[in-house]
This record gives structure tokens, sequence and C-alpha cells, in this order.
């Protein structure tokens, strides 16, 4: 404990929660707010920390909607101070847990990514593992166990006022619709600690699938195992299975694991195509969610200037693209940048309303009087008008690139030609 409290550590984890922001929880400080309360209350904080009776408060319970709309997650967020004492926590603990983790465990860990984990995945699959375990864990944060998470941290941990603050966390409860509701299990997924306690909770089911020699990529709860055959598939499946729900004492969702082609299958985003020339390429989940934000975006931009909605759009092309920038199928690309442009067609082609305006634009633009007044009139809808031959003409791609519209054909090939 006297480790989390020197200065320097705690100072460190001051600048680390100053810069995520975040809001103000139930006890309505913000994190601009944190400094002078610090200030004032110092000296009786540290002495709670140090005598082993600093109580840490519920957290507030925020649903986040699940990839593809299925369901929802929930997010446990902690007040500014506890996210401070979390975070110097974290800032100690990590170096006594992290050079023990697994070399196939990817997720929340300095040096290592998900770009990491899906380039590992294709090199099994091009060495001829060809066929995925694919286990989901049915909500894997709501129903950690308190006493094998503890049992785990303890191993390496021994000061016992560590042991209560982190067990506080654990317990500390969720407050929803103004009400306080105990936490007998499960541990809130959105504090600076999460992600470490996930990877002490699931270090154990690494070393079983390491001590059986298996190929296996874990991020966080999501954990691909490669098998060469459909056969040795189900039976690791089955396995695997049964050590979660005995040691660990967790669920398996038998409805969304399987055992299946690498293509059928989503891993962090992406998709495997191919065996021996093994590539990725984005999951067609990840391509709607990026089109249902393309929509949202473009919705709120039908009374807006043109300019504005290719200023916001980029920002998320860009986020997406820099992620997704480990495929190699070109064609994906290509008709997304071919989907976005008719989109913004789209909104210009509302924007304009009466055919006479139309008219004009359309003659500006380029197009001859005889055509332009034919296109203007065609009493078509805004979306037949935005793929036809005569917007695409009034608005070709130079234009767009004009305006500043990302192309995401045009940054995978600079990554490809980077890499």
């Amino acid at each position: 404990m006297e480790r989390v409290l020197e200065k320097r550590n705690l100072g460190k984890a001051y600048k680390c929660v100053l810069s995520n922001n975040g809001s103000a929880e139930i006890d309505g400080m913000r994190v601009g707010e944190l400094a002078a309360y610090i200030r004032m209350n110092w000296t009786m904080l540290e002495q709670r920390l140090l005598n082993g009776c600093y109580e840490p408060q519920p957290v507030r319970r925020v649903e986040i909607p699940k990839p593809g709309g299925k369901g929802k997650r929930n997010l446990g967020i902690p007040i500014v101070l506890d996210r401070m004492i979390q975070q110097a926590l974290l800032q100690v603990l990590n170096p006594l847990f992290d050079p023990g983790f697994s070399e196939s465990s990817y997720g929340f860990r300095e040096g290592r990514s998900a770009h990491q984990a899906l380039l590992k995945a294709v090199d099994y699959v091009r060495a001829g593992k060809s066929w995925v375990v694919d286990i989901v864990l049915e909500k894997f944060f709501d129903r950690v166990n308190h006493d094998i998470l503890m049992a785990r941290v303890a191993c390496k941990v021994t000061d016992k006022r560590v042991l209560k603050l982190i067990r506080g966390f654990l317990n500390a409860g969720v407050m929803e619709n103004g009400l306080i509701s105990p936490s007998r299990e499960g541990r809130p997924q959105g504090g600076p600690l999460s992600p470490l306690l996930s990877s002490i909770m699931l270090d154990d089911l690494d070393k079983e699938l390491e001590k059986r020699g298996l190929s296996f990529c874990r991020y966080a709860d999501d954990c691909n195992i490669y098998a060469g055959s459909q056969k040795a598939g189900n039976r690791v499946k089955r396995s695997i299975t049964q050590f979660i729900t005995t040691k660990l004492k967790l669920k398996v969702n038998e409805e969304k694991s399987a055992v299946d082609r690498p293509e059928h299958r989503k891993f962090l985003g992406y998709t495997i195509t191919g065996r021996a020339k093994a590539s990725l390429k984005p999951a067609d989940q990840s391509i709607e969610r990026l089109k249902d934000k393309v929509r949202t975006i473009c919705q709120r931009g039908r009374g807006r200037n043109i300019h504005k909605v290719v200023t916001e759009l980029t920002r998320t092309l860009r986020d997406w693209v820099n992620y997704f920038k480990l495929s190699k199928v070109k064609i994906v690309y290509q008709e997304l940048d071919q989907w976005i442009r008719c989109k913004l067609r789209c909104i210009l082609w509302q924007q304009w309303k009466r055919p006479r305006t139309r008219f004009r634009y359309l003659v500006k633009l380029g197009l001859d009087e005889e055509r332009a007044r034919k296109s203007a009139g065609n009493g078509r809808g805004a979306w037949w008008n935005a793929g036809a031959s005569h917007m695409n003409q009034a608005f070709p791609v130079r234009l767009f690139e004009k305006l500043g519209l990302l192309s995401l054909y045009t940054r995978m090939l600079e990554f490809q030609s980077i890499s």
C-alpha cells in the first residue's frame, strides 16, 4: 500500500485520470474538481487507505449497445476519486502479474495489441490449423466469482490492505435508477483495474491451453483456439467448456460458441479468409456498424453544409480504416467508398429540393441544359438519383477529394505500401 501511495505513483495516476476526462458520477465530482478535493482531504484519505478502512463508492451503471444491436453491455463507472485509486493500484500490480501472463494473451497489455493477435491467428491458419474453436463466455464480467478471483490475486499480493481494497471495489455495488444494489459476483467493467482483473481471472485458462499444447489467441474474453480438423476442434471445445465451467465457475454461451471455418467466424472485428494464403478482411458485422455510423452522420447532415458533413465523416472513416488496415481485400473498400459517395450525393439532391433548383445546380456543375432539365424533373427518389449517371457526372470523385473526404481504398493502399 505504501508503494501505491507514493507521490510519484499517485501523480502519474492523477494525470492518467485527467487525460481520460469522463463525466461526473454518483458523487457529482468532476475530473477538474479532483485536485482541489485531494488537497483538502488527502491526509484523511491516505490514513484510511493505510489503515485498510477506505470504502469505495458504488459505481454508476451505464448500458451500451452491443455490436450488431444484439442486447446491451453493462458498464460500471466508478467515481473520479476511485478511478484515481484504481489507476494507482494498477500501476503497482501490473508489473507483478503481467510478466507471468501467456504469450498468447494480447488484451490490454503494454506492447501488445489486437492487431498482433489477428496476425498470429492468420499464422495458425496458414500453418494448417484451418478450424477455429470460437469460445464465447456468457456475461463474463457479470459472472466472475469473487473468491476465485481474489485467491488468484493473493498468490502475488500479500498486503492485506491491498487485498481488502480490491475486494472493496468488487463489492462496492451498483447504482441504477437511484437505487444501490450489492455485488456478490461479477465485477464492474469500466474502471482502470478491470482489464488486469480480467487477465488474472483468465490466466488459468491460458495456462491450461498451453499445457495441452493448443494454438490459441485470447484478447480479454475473446478466445479463439485453432485446430487441424473439425473432429479435433469438437474435442477441444467439449473439454475446454468443462474446464471453464468447473474450474473457473464461468459459463460458456453454447449458442454463440462454435467449431467452424475461420471465414465463417468473427474475431476482433475481422474474418480470416483462405487457407495456405490466409488473409484478413473486415467482418460483415464491422462493415454494417460503419454503415450505421455513416447513416447517422448523413441523417444529421440533411440541413447542414456539406463541408461539415464531410469533415465529421472523415474523422469516423479515419478511425475505422486505421483499425482495419490489416485487410488485403480491396473490393471491400472500393464498394464502401462508392456507397459513402452515394450517401453524400443523396444529401445534396435532398438539399436542392425543387426541380428548378436541381436544374440550376446540375448546369452549374457541368451538365448540358437538356440533360439537366430531364434529370431534375425525373420524379425519382433521392437515393435513385444519387446513384444515377447525372449525379456521378455532376459530383465526381475528384470533387469529393477536393472537399476533403477520406477514401478508404486510397488509405488502405497507403498502409500496404508502408508495410
